[in-house]
């Protein structure tokens, strides 16, 4: 019954629309003739137009969203469903959000439940990219579209798009800030230690971030300037399962306890995210022998770490502006809801405000290229805080001068 009083408000909305560039094409032929002809025109055509937006927004309100985020446990997933919320909400959409506690069978759970409810989109940010095949058929079956957020869904063909960040780009930002910080160009017969923290081996965005990183500094390494002293180089070896702030710890102290116990000096750590770099932050803190600063890297731009940065305890985060990106995945909606085959002219015609790129060849989820629509994150440090998180009204400044979340 939802289907059909959907179809009939938008065929409203089509029939008016019509009537609105028919009014404009006599309008354009009278202005030929006579300008008042045109103004009386248009003046007959602009209430045709009125009409339609009204239309449009009965449709929304006919229309829900269905909405699967991984879990409440990381600050970053609650701003997402927060922002993801807000932006269909504001278009008059009902929203149906989920968090899954970061357990699978949970998160698959929720799915059918929204695939039940017949929402008439899915926005799903997965847990484990492999693992949601079988419900996302059943979500293609019912002719729902699914936009994979943030992180690409794989092994299925019910992926409709994928929206996220420029997933390598975030790794090769955390690479180009150490080659610039220690001036690795011209370090000379210099060495500088360093040790990697990945993200979760079911995350396929993981992967991206750390190759980002290490093929930047990879040329570094092979030179002998970069120095790996536990050896631990691939991702599996380095991996941090859910992100978990506490294995980070864990994992680090092992290695500050079998490496560096001697007095041997760490430079720079690189973490993937902010919830790894937290618990390696920790380690270092409890643990590290020596009295130098270590460079640490993060990415999210999490509260804790931002207090950490301006304390000086880790070095820089890459700030992913996730409010853009939910502001580009409730576009790309519409256009879905619309019937619409989105692509390149999305971004100009929505004209949004940040830099984002079409991709069509980049994302390849086992069954084939995923169009993509990838925005760019930004390098966030002690200097540029206030700048690129505050002035643009991302975060705010409490009383004793650290940021809080909007």
């Amino acid at each position: 019954m939802k289907r059909k009083l959907v179809s009939v408000l938008l065929t409203a909305a089509l029939s008016m629309s019509l009537l609105a560039g028919c009014a404009s094409e006599s309008a354009d032929t009278a202005a030929e003739s006579a300008a008042p002809a045109a103004e009386a025109a248009k003046e007959e055509a602009a209430p045709a137009a009125e009409e339609a937006a009204p239309a449009e927004e009965a449709a929304a309100e006919g229309q829900t969203i269905g909405i699967a985020m991984p879990t409440q446990s990381l600050e970053r997933w609650n701003r997402d469903g927060s922002y993801l919320k807000d932006q269909f909400e504001s278009k008059g959409y009902t929203v149906e959000l989920t968090y899954s506690d970061n357990k699978i069978d949970q998160q698959v759970k929720d799915i059918e439940g929204l695939i039940a409810d017949e929402v008439d989109l899915l926005v799903i940010a997965a847990i484990d990219g492999e693992s949601l095949s079988n419900v996302l058929a059943d979500a293609k079956d019912a002719g729902i579209p699914v936009i994979s957020y943030d992180r690409l869904i794989m092994n299925t063909d019910a992926v409709s798009y994928y929206v996220s960040f420029d997933n390598y780009t975030v790794g090769t930002l955390q690479g180009q800030f150490v080659i610039d910080t220690l001036d690795l160009d011209n370090a000379g017969d210099a060495v500088y230690n360093i040790e990697f923290t990945a993200g979760d081996p079911a995350d396929n965005n993981a992967g991206f971030f750390f190759n980002g990183a290490f093929d930047t500094l990879k040329p570094y390494i092979e030179a002998g300037t970069l120095n790996i002293v536990s050896g631990q180089s691939e991702f599996d070896k380095v991996a941090t399962a859910a992100w978990d702030t506490a294995t980070a710890m864990e994992r680090f102290q092992n290695i500050l306890g079998s490496y560096y116990s001697d007095g041997t000096q760490l430079d720079v750590a690189l973490c993937s995210n902010d919830s790894t770099a937290l618990g390696v932050t920790q380690a270092i803190e409890s643990d590290y022998a020596g009295d130098n600063d270590v460079i640490i890297t993060g990415q999210d731009g999490d509260v804790a770490n931002l207090r950490n940065i301006k304390d000086g305890k880790q070095t820089m985060t890459v700030y992913k502006a996730v409010a853009n990106e939910a502001v580009a995945t409730l576009d790309l909606g519409i256009a879905l809801l619309n019937g619409e085959t989105p692509d390149a002219n999305l971004i100009s015609d929505s004209g949004w405000t940040f830099d984002c790129a079409y991709d069509t060849a980049s994302y390849d989820n086992g069954t084939g290229i995923i169009p993509s629509y990838l925005l760019v994150p930004t390098v966030v440090t002690a200097e540029n805080m206030e700048k690129e998180l505050v002035e643009t009204g991302y975060y705010i400044v409490d009383s004793e001068g650290y940021l809080e979340a909007q």
